[in-house]
């Protein structure tokens, strides 16, 4: 999905009954750039969103999958982590640490338990040598080159939020837009 206006995307929506993340995500970025909307593009968000409560459209799901090889680096990163604070004066963030290693390891992405199962049973065979050596290479980096003064990125949100991020949109975007009763 590229360059389609939030009017174009909404009459989609309306016309599948579907919006996918895709459409989710065009919406969202054409927010993000746009300095101000125009009524009509207030007027689609506002329909997107009263067909969104009726359920007239379907917010579609992304599909849940896990990155194994996460969770795997994580727990050594904190391990590691754990042992060289209790020794010694030093702070180390686990997030550098574990974003430094994962960018040298494989992923690992499951979307069921036993598919995840499978992954870290993998891992803990093939890989467990190697995800300790990069966890080892990235407190070493970090010691030397502490992150200090950068900005970390913000939280992600979690779950299928579209109905809160449409209305966020709004209240961001048209502070003085009222929404008409039709009472």
């Amino acid at each position: 999905m590229s360059l389609m206006s939030i009017e174009k995307i909404v009459e989609q929506a309306l016309q599948d009954g579907y919006l996918t993340p895709a459409m989710e995500a065009e919406v969202g970025r054409i927010c993000d750039n746009a300095s101000e909307l125009s009524i009509e593009e207030y007027m689609a968000l506002d329909k997107l969103m009263g067909a969104l409560l009726t359920g007239e459209v379907v917010a579609v799901p992304r599909k849940q999958f896990i990155n194994v090889m996460e969770e795997l680096v994580l727990t050594e990163a904190i391990a590691r982590v754990a042992e060289i604070e209790a020794t010694s004066e030093s702070s180390i963030d686990v997030g550098d640490i574990a974003a430094y290693a994962l960018n040298r390891l494989p992923p690992l992405y499951a979307t069921t338990e036993e598919g995840a199962n499978y992954q870290r049973q993998r891992a803990k065979a093939e890989l467990q040598e190697l995800i300790s050596q990069q966890v080892h290479e990235a407190i070493n980096r970090n010691l030397v080159q502490p992150n200090d003064n950068r900005t970390p990125i913000p939280s992600k949100t979690t779950g299928n939020e579209v109905l809160r991020q449409v209305s966020s949109l709004l209240q961001v975007y048209a502070p003085s837009f009222e929404q008409k009763s039709s009472m």
